[in-house]
């Protein structure tokens, strides 16, 4: 395996045109997914669909990046940042142009799909290339940095989404960002330098397959379970096979010389640990891109713009913390950082629990705002903590699993929620539609009272995962950059 000299010398490379770019275009692709939140119950009106097959337009996306993120492993080793990046912003632009002109939900959602595939490369890439720019301590500053751009998308999604749905048609969500991802890739080719170092390594199709179908499978079982129901013939099938593959394709990855996805990576314990932190908090911090949307628009009636600037201000507030953060971070650490963070999510994410038809506006911004301050300490902090552990080999590849963990676990989380609100909403409704009416209630009252309750539930089961995160917290603890596997240390050398 011979190393190509397509990187650019070290003392070379400007690295704050580099971050701008990419940040940049991970700013997009985010804010592209965050538009959906606050439009799904416009789009199940304009199209006459359940929310549990609107959701498809969050979860495909999210299933897209859970089939893709595994490959970028190999991506990054094989080709350069800027082929990586230019490719991305490609395709973004094709499935932002597809969206923007579909007339139907199958149209949109391929459109969403094909977008799906330029975040399975940019955001891992993005990181990559942070970790090959900044040395572990100055990491967290630089993680911050891109947090602060990246958190924004979220501040100011949904409420531009609002502001959109207000005053014009929904395909102008698309349209618009157009013309900035066309600036971004002509930038891209003006100022964009290649970071890592590339190797002539060859496709394992084995493992190609292998991915595809097992992570394909078992994220299709776990979403279409909320349409077609547990005992479902399909969904066994389908959670079966993706857990038999991806089965295969993890002894595959370990027994291999040139692995796809080098999981070698989990020998690292903090690694690990920071892995499973990040998995049961994405499940935490999806609740709200799903359930308060619906609880304030179609529980209370809410405008989509409105459910936006309830969001605005803790979004807003995540996004000037992180490098602050970032900051904090560097000197003293992730752990206590992480508890922190936690606790002020499992102390709003309570409040979740007992929603009702007369819960106040200001006090659901207050409670958001909480959530998004507990994430900001949590989770640039975290994701980094491990990622520092791993020797430079093993960046490209974990950036990969991190990644493709919590795409997976965002995908399942979703679909599992969406389940347990839609269950508990019609249990609800059937055991008390009857005497509801009795006592004088509409019916529409009585359904009201039925999603609200399934909401409650839904945040309940978001409560004890968060609870899962702060037990976790308590092990986190500082590490070195490990050694590059089989280096050896010469004697007398200190």
């Amino acid at each position: 395996m011979c190393l190509s000299t397509a990187e650019t010398p070290e003392n070379s490379i400007k690295k704050g045109p580099i971050l701008v770019i990419m940040i940049l275009g991970a700013f997009f692709t985010i804010f592209n997914q965050t538009t959906m939140t606050v439009a799904l119950p416009a789009l199940m009106d304009e199209f006459e669909i359940q929310a549990s097959t609107a959701q498809w337009l969050t979860t495909g996306y999210m299933l897209v990046n859970g089939v893709l993120i595994p490959i970028t492993g190999f991506l990054m080793k094989r080709f350069t940042t800027k082929q990586l990046f230019q490719t991305s912003m490609f395709v973004f632009l094709t499935g932002t142009i597809v969206s923007a002109i579909a007339g139907n939900f199958p149209t949109l959602l391929v459109g969403r799909l094909i977008q799906a595939a330029s975040t399975g490369i940019t955001m891992p890439l993005l990181m990559n290339v942070v970790l090959s720019l900044f040395p572990p301590n100055k990491r967290g500053s630089a993680m911050g940095f891109v947090g602060l751009a990246i958190i924004f998308a979220p501040a100011i999604g949904p409420t531009l989404t609002g502001y959109v749905l207000e005053s014009y048609p929904w395909q102008m969500l698309f349209y618009g960002m157009i013309p900035f991802i066309v600036v971004i890739i002509l930038c891209g080719f003006i100022f964009l330098q290649n970071v890592s170092k590339t190797t002539k390594t060859k496709l394992d199709i084995i493992s190609l397959i292998l991915s595809t179908v097992g992570f394909g499978s078992l994220l299709y079982g776990f979403s279409e379970a909320g349409n077609k129901g547990w005992s479902d013939i399909e969904i066994i099938l389908a959670i079966g096979i993706g857990m038999l593959t991806v089965g295969l394709f993890t002894w595959r990855q370990l027994v291999t010389e040139d692995p796809f996805l080098d999981l070698r990576a989990f020998k690292f314990n903090m690694f690990t640990l920071t892995t499973l932190i990040n998995v049961t908090v994405t499940i935490v911090m999806y609740a709200d891109m799903i359930l308060l949307p619906l609880y304030l628009q179609e529980a209370r009636g809410y405008t989509a713009l409105e459910s936006g600037l309830l969001m605005f201000p803790g979004a807003l507030l995540m996004g000037l913390l992180s490098p602050v953060v970032g900051k904090l971070f560097d000197r003293f650490g992730a752990k206590w950082l992480s508890i922190i963070g936690v606790a002020i999510i499992l102390a709003s994410t309570f409040k979740f629990t007992d929603l009702t038809d007369s819960t106040s506006f200001m006090f659901l911004i207050l409670l958001y705002a909480g959530r998004r301050i507990g994430m900001a300490l949590f989770l640039m902090p975290v994701q980094t903590a491990g990622l520092n552990q791993l020797p430079n080999s093993l960046h490209a590849h974990g950036t990969a699993i991190s990644n493709t963990a919590r795409q997976v676990a965002g995908a399942i989380g979703t679909s599992l929620l969406v389940t347990i609100m839609t269950n508990s909403s019609k249990d609800y409704a059937t055991d008390n539609m009857a005497s509801g009416l009795a006592a004088g209630l509409t019916k529409d009252h009585v359904a009201m009272e039925a999603a609200i309750h399934g909401i409650n539930d839904a945040y309940f089961v978001i409560f004890i995962f968060g609870f899962i995160s702060l037990v976790l917290s308590f092990f986190i603890k500082h590490v070195d950059q490990a050694d590059e596997p089989g280096k050896t240390v010469e004697p007398g050398t200190p």
